[in-house]
């Protein structure tokens, strides 16, 4: 029977086999993450972005708030449900690894540390897109509103961090008080 007990302390921190749980986590999520934005991608007919600039083989969106400004380029019903599951997909692309590292490495709890940490892994992934476009062509996109996105993704599992240690305290407390 799973039981959390197993793996959180009566103060809401790891056991030790909840730290092999989160570090496999962990290192499963990157595997994924790196997958997800570096592989090549393949253009999709009839769905070109509005804001694009070439440079070469380097492709940027630096129109902040793209979705928003560029709302009148948009077609298709199907194409505002991509454009808005996109952004959305943008705002928890970080939140599992950042939440996991919150359990792993309590350092990293507050505010600032984990906005910032957030803003870093989506810079380095931004840039890293160049890179490829630069040595393979793997046709990605610097967008800069994936920075914001991002970050508001890592704060957003802070504040699920937050709530989960409060919630799992509460609950470690009522059930001293039954005993």
């Amino acid at each position: 029977m799973f039981s959390l007990k197993n793996y959180l302390t009566s103060d809401g921190e790891l056991t030790a086999k909840g730290r092999k749980l989160l570090i496999g986590g962990c290192g499963f999520y990157f595997l994924m993450l790196c997958l997800m934005c570096f592989l090549p991608q393949m253009p999709e007919p009839g769905m070109e972005t509005p804001g694009i600039q070439y440079f070469g083989r380097v492709v940027v969106l630096l129109v902040p708030f793209n979705s928003f400004v560029n709302i009148g380029e948009i077609t298709s019903w199907i194409q505002l449900v991509k454009v808005f599951v996109q952004n959305l997909a943008n705002i928890f692309l970080l939140s599992p690894l950042i939440f996991q590292l919150l359990w792993l490495f309590p350092k990293l709890r507050s505010t600032k540390r984990v906005v910032w940490l957030s803003f870093g892994m989506s810079l380095s992934i931004e840039m890293t897109q160049i890179l490829l476009d630069l040595l393979i062509n793997a046709n990605r996109v610097f967008e800069i509103d994936d920075l914001w996105t991002n970050t508001l993704g890592g704060y957003l599992a802070w504040r699920a961090f937050q709530l989960g240690q409060k919630i799992w305290k509460n609950r470690q407390g009522d059930a001293f008080k039954r005993d």
